[in-house]
């Protein structure tokens, strides 16, 4: 009857509007969370461009350790300068061109305490490598009865990707295969006539598993 088909076109229709209704709303949640997601990887993108930024201005850095407190009279780089020269036996000459040197911003230590360490920028990125190869190649360094270290001034997170190569760099120097570690942290690694980039220690180890049981195999 013509009654019953109205039913019936009623209960299709008002099915379709509520299907339509849980359509558009499955379609709105997932424009949301696809907002969502890109104000997420947005600000990431910002936080590693910043942290980028911030690794890169301390490339030039190096962080020296155990200059007793007020030896450089107000005077950091004029000090740093002489000093540096004579302490890691550079040859005559040698331009030590220091953009920045400053004690780190902690408090200034009581009497007897540990001597707060120069932040050094060197103008140019050559420089700060020669003196951390001069400082690795004498091994320990003292001055006036104060032993001297010096490190790569880094941000703690770059610091920590850069150690977790520890180990795998032992293995190869363990293989005797040539290597190298790259800013930020990455590692280059030359064998079987090619050189390779790895971002992870993880991706090493397993192209050096990959290796062995093509080495393996060969000889088989």
């Amino acid at each position: 009857t013509t009654s019953a088909t109205l039913v019936e076109l009623k209960d299709l229709i008002s099915g379709l509007n509520h299907r339509v209704a849980s359509e558009e709303q499955r379609v709105s949640n997932v424009e949301d969370a696809q907002q969502n997601l890109n104000r997420e990887v947005t600000e990431l993108k910002k936080t590693n461009i910043q942290h980028d930024q911030e690794n890169r201005a301390q490339r030039n850095n190096v962080r020296i350790v155990g200059f007793p407190e007020g030896v450089e009279h107000g005077r950091p780089i004029k000090f740093l300068q002489e000093t540096l020269l004579e302490l890691l036996k550079l040859p005559s000459g040698t331009s030590l061109e220091v953009e920045r040197a400053h004690r780190s911003l902690a408090p200034k230590p009581a009497e007897g305490q540990r001597p707060r360490p120069f932040i050094v920028r060197f103008l140019r990125y050559p420089v700060r490598e020669q003196i951390l190869t001069a400082a690795r190649s004498l091994g320990t360094l003292e001055w006036n009865g104060s032993r001297i270290l010096m490190f790569p001034d880094l941000l703690r997170d770059l610091m920590e990707r850069q150690q977790r190569f520890m180990l795998i760099k032992k293995a190869l120097r363990g293989k005797g295969l040539k290597y190298g570690l790259f800013y930020p942290a990455t590692l280059k690694l030359t064998c079987d006539g090619k050189t390779r980039s790895f971002t992870e220690p993880k991706a090493v180890e397993e192209f050096l598993q990959r290796r062995k049981e093509s080495k393996r195999l060969s000889k088989g």
